[in-house]
């Protein structure tokens, strides 16, 4: 499993989708259908996806250390 950082390519809207794809060993696009699936349910999934993107680093910040 990788880490989990949104990836610079391959994003739809925030990468979020495509950095749990990649975390799982799925492709990007059936973690989509999936997000959508979800969506017909009730619950705060935008609210999730929107805490995801502002949690998960980008991948070029992601390999940067503060020293």
């Amino acid at each position: 499993m990788t880490a989990l950082a949104r990836p610079t390519n391959g994003r739809m809207i925030g990468g979020v989708c495509a950095a749990l794809a990649r975390r799982f060993g799925t492709s990007a696009t059936t973690m989509r259908v999936i997000f959508l699936l979800s969506c017909l349910l009730p619950g705060p999934q935008f609210v999730l996806y929107l805490a995801l993107w502002i949690l998960f680093p980008s991948e070029g910040k992601a390999s940067r250390t503060a020293w």
